[in-house]
This record gives C-alpha cells, structure tokens and sequence, in this order.
C-alpha cells in the first residue's frame, strides 16, 4: 500500500509539474516558426514553412549545446546528413541556447561540423508550441567547455513533418545515436528510398 501511496504521490507531483506534458503526436499538425539559426558559424533567419517547400523536415529539439548527449546527436545529424538528403529531407536542431551560443556549436568540427543548421529558441516558445516539457538548467550546470549554462532545457524529441506541414513521427525516449537512426528510418520510408 505504502508503495501505491507514494506511486500515486509521484504521479501527482509530476503531473501538477508539467512533467508528464506530452510532445505533439503523429497526425497533428507541425507550429510554423521562423527564428534565428547558425550554420557554419553564421546567422540566418530559419523558416520551417520554407523549408518545407523544399520536402520533409526533421525538426529535432535538444536540450544544449555543448553538453554531452547534444554533442553526440549534433555530431551523428551532421554525418548521417547525407542520408537524409538523399532522402529528400532536411534537418535543424532547436535549443534555448542563444544564437551566439550556436554560431560556436554550429561551426564546431566535433559537432555539427559545419554542416547542420540550429536554431535558437532562446524563450522556449517553440518548444512549448510542440507541447515539450521545458526546464531550468540547475544554478551551477557547465557545459564541456566548462562554461555556465544559463538558459532552459526543452525535452530531447525529434519530429519528421511532411510538406504538408503534418507530423508523421514524434521521436522521443531515445539514446542520441538511436534517436538519428530512428528519424533516418522515417525519412527513408516517406521517400520509399530505404537503406
């Protein structure tokens, strides 16, 4: 009984929290944004609504630059790029990292090596908009660079948008690596270019 009690006070807690908030689902319909980007090292203004008039997007959100699963997903996204335009798609990476911030990570040969676009969502309104979960980095967090993190997390989850503008997958609960691999898989199937 105990066990239930304090199952159910979990639940709760998390629930009154926004914890157990969940990501838009396949089917619904992808928010537009248009924000602030970096790819290799430079600004750009990113517009979701054209870039899907050039195919799919993968629209995948992490939680920060420099930290260690980010750097290993940004890393996997900027060598598997080829795959996914092959398959027709494109790929941007969004945080609550500041856009300074992402011209650094954007251009970092370790990561997205100058090849895969992020976009700053410095407020957390986009992420909020596709129903994530965002939270406050904890006072003290270092990034691997030993550098202070002061800015959100939004909940590590991918999202494959059709030209349409409809989501036909959510990706979430995923290693890093497995995430990508998962995200490359729907990609292949939209375009009936398998492996």
């Amino acid at each position: 009984m105990t066990k239930i009690i304090h199952l159910l006070t979990t639940l709760s807690l998390g629930l009154a929290t926004g914890l157990a908030q969940a990501a838009l689902n396949e089917g619904s319909n992808a928010p537009d944004f248009k924000t602030q980007a970096s790819l290799a090292g430079k600004s750009f203004t990113y517009s979701l609504k054209d870039a899907l008039r050039k195919g799919p997007v993968v629209v995948y959100f992490y939680p920060s630059a420099y930290t260690n699963g980010c750097n290993l997903q940004a890393h996997t996204f900027a060598e598997q790029l080829d795959k996914f335009s092959a398959a027709g798609a494109s790929v941007v990476g969004v945080s609550l990292d500041s856009i300074d911030r992402l011209n650094r990570f954007s251009a970092d040969p370790d990561y997205c090596a100058g090849k895969l676009a992020v976009a700053s969502d410095a407020d957390g309104k986009i992420a909020k908009a596709y129903a994530l979960s965002v939270r406050e980095a904890a006072a003290g967090r270092k990034d691997t660079k030993g550098q202070d993190i002061d800015h959100g997390f939004a909940e590590r989850t991918t999202f494959v948008i059709q030209p349409d503008g409809r989501i036909v997958a959510t990706i979430g609960n995923l290693a890093p690596v497995a995430n990508v691999q998962k995200a490359l898989e729907v990609v292949r199937g939209l375009s009936g270019k398998g492996s």
